[in-house]
């Protein structure tokens, strides 16, 4: 399938693998670009730069194939050496990188002075509209759905990307509820060029993560995220578990005087518990509702394949059938 991400990227299927912690390893993200898609290792899971570079040459070694970084900016006080981080980009070779929280502006000279692609995660289109302003070359635009951060508008994709559509002219992938063929070919009609999936990459053979982690999303249904720090204006939608239901006690009973600390032992330290040692209650760790469609643990291979025999069967059968007599 050819559209202006695949040409963007130098990748056959329009599939991007998104950054995730403690996910984003050499392992996945070479999988995921041996598959034809776009594998990203996520860049802040290496604790430093050097690390990260090494990361990287593992996944040289594992692939040929295109690979992406995930770059996110975080509104930390003790902020994370993002030159030297940027430096181990250039210097493996990368030329597509993920960035996510605030904005990359300070950033993207130095990005694009490498010759770098840039696709930003935006969860609203005035945010995509400033990625396009401060030259990113895509946007990865994620609905109320996704797991992890869907910002605080509330509007689902359904919604989100035909407005994208409206208003950008850079490419976007849609985010958020993404998981087979049926996701891409929506994607495709609301006016996307590709899809992002987070979640639905957990759950594959390749994904180096705690087998009860890809056992919980096979097992959770559409009914089974929550939303927490909502009052901190710092959303995030994850599973529920033990450790989730003790956060969300502490935010009824704090209510409006909810402050970070109060729930820092259900979220801080807990991606290391999760995914490596398959403690599942430990606290919370993001997972979209796109989790209720997700029911086996597939290679990466397996799992792009199916997606584009679905699509391809739902545009050249199903949809033109309904366009005949």
């Amino acid at each position: 399938m050819k559209t202006r991400i695949t040409e963007l990227f130098g990748i056959r299927h329009p599939i991007i693998q998104g950054g995730m912690h403690y996910v984003g390893f050499a392992e996945l993200a070479a999988a995921v670009s041996n598959a034809g898609g776009l594998g990203i290792i996520t860049g802040l899971t290496q604790k430093t730069p050097e690390l990260l570079a090494r990361e990287i040459a593992r996944c040289h070694e594992m692939t040929d194939k295109p690979f992406g970084v995930n770059l996110t900016f975080l509104p930390t006080f003790a902020s994370p050496p993002y030159p030297e981080y940027i430096a181990a980009i250039v210097e493996g070779g990368i030329k597509a990188v993920e960035t996510a929280g605030r904005s990359p502006e300070a950033y993207m000279p130095a990005l694009k002075a490498a010759g770098i692609k840039v696709i930003h995660k935006c969860t609203s289109v005035r945010h995509a509209l400033k990625a396009e302003r401060i030259g990113c070359d895509a946007v990865s635009v994620d609905g109320f759905e996704c797991g992890g951060h869907p910002g605080e508008d509330d509007v689902p994709n359904m919604i989100l990307l035909p407005r994208a559509a409206e208003e950008l002219k850079i490419p976007f992938v849609a985010s958020g509820g993404m998981a087979d063929g049926r996701s891409l070919v929506a994607a495709l009609a609301l006016g996307a060029e590709g899809m992002n999936m987070g979640t639905r990459f957990i759950a594959t053979k390749e994904a180096p993560v705690h087998a009860n982690v890809k056992q919980a999303i096979v097992n959770a249904s559409e009914l089974d995220t929550r939303l927490i720090m909502r009052s901190l204006r710092n959303t995030e939608r994850v599973i529920n578990n033990a450790g989730v239901e003790r956060l969300i006690e502490i935010e009824r009973i704090k209510g409006d005087a909810l402050k970070i600390d109060d729930i820092m032992d259900q979220v801080a330290g807990i991606y290391p518990k999760v995914m490596t040692e398959g403690h599942m209650d430990a606290g919370a760790w993001s997972c979209g509702m796109v989790a209720g469609l997700i029911h086996d643990v597939p290679s990466c291979a397996e799992l792009i394949d199916r997606i584009m025999a679905q699509a391809d069967e739902l545009i050249a059968k199903r949809l033109a059938g309904m366009l005949r007599g």
